[in-house]
């Protein structure tokens, strides 16, 4: 028997290229993803107690956060470097910046698996719902404490577990179902790797010192389920992939099940309103 196994240069390629494609839909949907979401990247910026004149580190940055929350935390006298793999989303997030005219923050495109600059360089490290796309986390954590400056500290966001999060859960789990899909390959990254204590255990493992994790809830909230079907085909790169296979008509199906499905969540006046949670873990070197 054949058994597939996972191979982290194709899988890094492929991410790269399906993050490329739906930079777009991010800029579209910046407004309402950081209405959810901002809670987060100022819960991080606030666990890295990041201060003005620090220099700071984000990495997967994607659009620009929580890059944009800490530069204007880090002040004039401050530098962030925002990192991501995709360059057509750090065009976005560079466009975002200007718009604000923040002027200390640089962004590179750059594999947070391949990250070479001198030890003791950042006084804060950050990384909002990154860490799950990585095939060795061990790795990035030990590069990463030793990238901060002494005292320094790496916050980092990672989404709980699949029930507490019913968007993702939901959307995830019906594309299965629909499509009688096979579980990923052993060793595919997933969004919900790192909950139930496992990222704090592996910030323990690298060397961090100090660590702790936070819950932390968030709300996303569209005027009605059609948006949020729209929303998530712009956004949400796991799905999209999941979904990539399939002719049109069995995805015309799988949207519309998607929306009875969020019944549930819909209001008198049609909007959505789905909650989430987030793990919000700090260690220090």
């Amino acid at each position: 028997m054949n058994i597939q196994s996972f191979d982290p240069v194709q899988y890094k390629a492929g991410q790269r290229q399906l993050w490329d494609s739906l930079a777009a839909g991010w800029e579209k949907w910046w407004p309402a993803q950081e209405q959810a979401l901002q809670c987060v990247s100022d819960h991080l910026v606030g666990l890295a107690e990041i201060r003005p004149g620090d220099q700071v580190l984000d990495i997967g940055t994607g659009v620009g956060e929580p890059a944009i929350t800490a530069s204007l935390r880090a002040g004039p006298a401050g530098h962030v470097l925002a990192t991501d793999l995709s360059p057509q989303m750090l065009l976005i997030a560079q466009k975002r910046a200007k718009e604000l005219n923040i002027q200390n923050l640089e962004f590179r495109a750059m594999d947070a698996e391949a990250m070479d600059f001198p030890a003791s360089t950042f006084n804060a490290i950050l990384c909002r719902f990154s860490l799950m796309f990585l095939t060795d986390l061990a790795a990035v954590l030990v590069t990463i404490r030793l990238l901060l400056a002494p005292g320094g500290k790496f916050a980092a966001s990672v989404w709980d577990v699949a029930p507490k999060n019913p968007l993702f859960s939901l959307a995830y789990g019906l594309a299965q179902k629909m499509f009688q899909l096979p579980p990923p390959t052993a060793g595919t990254p997933t969004i919900f790797d790192l909950a139930e204590g496992i990222l704090e255990q592996a910030l323990l493992k690298a060397g961090f010192t100090n660590v702790h994790a936070e819950s932390l809830s968030s709300t996303s909230e569209l005027p009605s389920a059609e948006m949020l079907m729209q929303f998530l085909r712009d956004v949400n790169a796991p799905l999209v992939g999941m979904l990539a296979a399939q002719p049109a008509q069995r995805q015309a199906e799988y949207w519309q099940a998607f929306i009875g499905a969020m019944q549930e969540y819909t209001r008198a006046d049609g909007s959505i309103r789905i909650p989430g949670m987030a793990i919000c873990a700090v260690g220090q070197r």
